[in-house]
């Protein structure tokens, strides 16, 4: 693995979505998730870190080092025995170093400096580990582990309208649906959408904290382009049109960084360009600005100190 990063970051990512649902709320029949107080709409972090952990398994194929430890079907606790297994500790065993205890004090559970030797082939392993950090005092137990990389929940810009679509299928699902409806065989259902919306989410990146997970400058890449490119490998009828539409990346000269991230992030803003007494449908509706300048580049990588 090479060396952890050594730069501090924030990030501002602009993505749009047209004719589907971003991120649907299982509390609420799964509409589109919305602020009830302003009637923006919200994409929950942990939706936009699933997109990035589908970018990086379909990208790497789960090779070494760039595994996927929360994924479907995952069982995470057989992962951190398997972690164990691979370092050649024997958890049905008596601890082999006595600085970790003359006993197993549970028997199949780590305990001592090896909770931190496990904890460290989970972060070697696993890029999401790496990059977001996970709770892993689960089952054989190896810690838990904050992640370098952290993001908001994204916003929209202004408010947005959920619709919601009466849909036909052509056919049912059982014998008795179909004796029901003597033959004609349809099923109702429904379908949320947002008409349009332009959603702003930031995020940060800790050099101290990559320093522990060994986040390094190939894992950072890998992260920027899934911010670039996961929409593309996302698609669904759901989700309608979705896209990243830029990415201003902030570079601090150091590990502690130039200046507060909620300065930088202010340098950027998203503007309507066309008359506001008409709902916005398109991304041209709205200019991108960064220092008061259009931002043309999908990714602009911009010094923290300028």
């Amino acid at each position: 693995m090479s060396t952890p990063i050594k730069n501090r970051y924030d990030f501002v990512l602009v993505f749009d979505v047209q004719d589907g649902n971003p991120n649907g709320d299982p509390d609420a029949g799964n509409l589109p998730r919305v602020d009830p107080e302003t009637g923006r709409g919200l994409v929950t972090d942990v939706c936009l870190k699933r997109k990035v952990r589908n970018y990086v398994q379909l990208t790497k194929e789960c090779k070494d080092g760039f595994d996927i430890f929360v994924k479907e079907k995952a069982i995470l606790g057989n992962l951190i025995e398997e972690a164990y297994s691979r370092l050649g500790i024997n958890l049905e065993e008596e601890p082999a170093d006595p600085k970790d205890g003359k006993k197993r004090n549970t028997k199949n559970k780590g305990q001592g400096n090896e909770v931190n030797k496990a904890r460290d082939e989970m972060c070697r392993t696993f890029y999401d580990i790496r990059a977001f950090g996970a709770v892993l005092a689960i089952g054989a137990n190896a810690g838990q582990v904050r992640g370098p990389v952290q993001l908001t929940f994204s916003r929209s810009v202004d408010p947005i309208v959920t619709l919601e679509h009466s849909i036909t299928r052509m056919a049912v699902a059982t014998e008795a649906e179909a004796e029901k409806q003597s033959g004609d065989n349809r099923t109702m259902g429904r379908k949320h959408t947002v008409p349009y919306g332009i959603y702003i989410s930031h995020g940060f990146v800790s050099a101290h904290l990559a320093n522990q997970t060994k986040f390094s400058e190939e894992d950072l890449k890998l992260f920027w382009n899934a911010l670039e490119n996961m929409f593309e490998h996302d698609r669904s009828a759901a989700r309608g049109l979705m896209a990243t539409r830029n990415l201003i990346i902030f570079k601090h000269d150091s590990a502690l960084g130039n200046a507060p991230a909620h300065m930088l992030f202010d340098r950027v803003q998203v503007k309507r360009r066309t008359d506001l007494t008409k709902p916005a449908r398109e991304f041209s509706d709205y200019q991108v600005l960064l220092d008061g300048q259009e931002l043309k580049e999908i990714k602009k990588e911009v010094p923290a100190n300028a």
